[in-house]
C-alpha cells in the first residue's frame, strides 16, 4: 500500500519541524505553522490547534534529554504558572480574532524573537547567588566542564511566561522561543539549559489550550496523524543531538529560522489586510 503524497510530505515536513523546535528550544509549532498555512493552504486556527498536538508530542520526545540533566524540572514546573493560565486565556478569545490579525501578531512575535537572538549576550553559566528558596538552582557537565547556575529576576521571569502562554493559545505556537529567551535572556539560565526545559514546558502549555481548540472544532484528524508522528520522530532525533553540539551556532541558528518565518508569515498577513 503506497503512502498518500500529501501525507508523506507533511510527515517529512513535521520530522524537519520536530528537530528543529527541539534543538532550539522553540516547539515544532513554530515551523508548522508557516509550513501548514502557506504550503499546504490550512486554516490558521486549525494550523494552531494541530500545531499544538504536534508541541505536546514534541515535548515528549524531547523528555530524553532528561538523560544528560539539561532540563530543570523545578523552574519549569514554577514557571508553567503564569504560562498555563495565559494559554487558557489565550484559546478562549483565539476564535473572535480575525485570521490576518492573528498572522501578523504570529509574524510579529516570530521577528522580535529574532531579533532579540541576535542581540544577546552569549551565557556561559549563571553562579548561583544568594538563597535559593525556591530551590531552582542545578548544575550539569558541558563538554567536560562542570557548570552551576539558578535563576535570577524571577518575577520578570513569571510576567513573560504568562505573555508566552498568552500568544501560545492565540497562535498555537508553543510559545518555546519566548521560553527560551525569557529563561536565557532575563533569568539568565544557560543556554542549553533554557532550551532543554523549554521543550519540557511547552508541552503542558500547549495541553492547556489544545483542549479549547478541541472543543472549538479545531482539531482535523486527517492533519493530526502524520504531523504527530512526524514532530515526535524529529523530536526525538533533536534530544540526541543538542547535548554533543556547541551553543555558539544554536542561537544564530534559531535567529534564521525564526526570522525568516516571520517574514513569510508577515507578508502573507500584508496580502490579506490589502486583498
Amino acid at each position: 500500500m503506497s503512502l498518500d503524497p500529501f501525507a508523506l510530505l507533511l510527515l517529512m515536513g513535521a520530522i524537519f519541524a520536530g528537530t528543529i523546535g527541539t534543538l532550539t528550544g522553540m516547539g515544532g509549532g513554530v515551523v508548522l505553522i508557516p509550513m501548514l498555512v502557506l504550503g499546504f493552504g490550512v486554516d490558521l486556527r486549525y494550523a494552531a490547534g494541530t500545531s499544538l498536538i504536534a508541541v505536546i508530542a514534541t515535548s515528549c520526545g524531547a523528555a530524553l534529554k532528561r538523560r544528560e540533566n539539561l532540563s530543570n524540572l523545578h523552574v519549569g514546573v514554577f514557571l508553567e504558572i503564569a504560562a498555563v493560565a495565559g494559554a487558557v486565556g489565550g484559546a478562549l478569545v483565539a476564535r473572535d480574532i480575525s485570521k490576518s490579525v492573528l498572522e501578523g501578531l504570529l509574524g510579529i512575535t516570530l521577528l522580535g524573537s529574532a531579533l532579540l537572538a541576535m542581540r544577546a549576550p552569549d551565557v556561559a553559566a549563571a553562579t548561583p547567588v544568594g538563597s535559593d528558596h525556591l530551590e531552582l538552582a542545578g548544575a550539569f557537565d558541558d563538554q567536560g566542564q562542570h557548570v552551576e547556575y539558578a535563576p535570577r529576576h524571577i518575577p520578570a521571569g513569571l510576567a513573560l511566561m504568562g505573555v508566552a502562554g498568552l500568544m501560545s493559545g492565540l497562535l498555537g505556537i508553543g510559545s518555546g522561543a519566548l521560553k527560551t529567551l525569557a529563561m536565557d535572556l532575563v533569568m539568565r539560565l544557560p543556554l542549553k539549559v533554557s532550551t532543554a526545559t523549554s521543550n519540557f514546558m511547552i508541552g503542558i502549555t500547549a495541553g492547556a489550550s489544545a483542549a479549547i481548540y478541541f472543543r472549538q472544532g479545531f482539531i482535523d484528524p486527517v492533519l493530526i496523524g502524520p504531523v504527530t508522528l512526524g514532530t515526535l520522530g524529529g523530536a526525538v532525533l533533536g534530544s540526541w543531538m543538542l547535548p554533543h553540539l556547541s551553543t555558539r551556532w544554536l542561537r544564530p541558528f534559531f535567529a534564521l529560522v525564526v526570522g525568516f518565518l516571520g517574514v513569510e508569515i508577515l507578508w502573507e498577513a500584508w496580502r490579506a489586510w490589502h486583498g
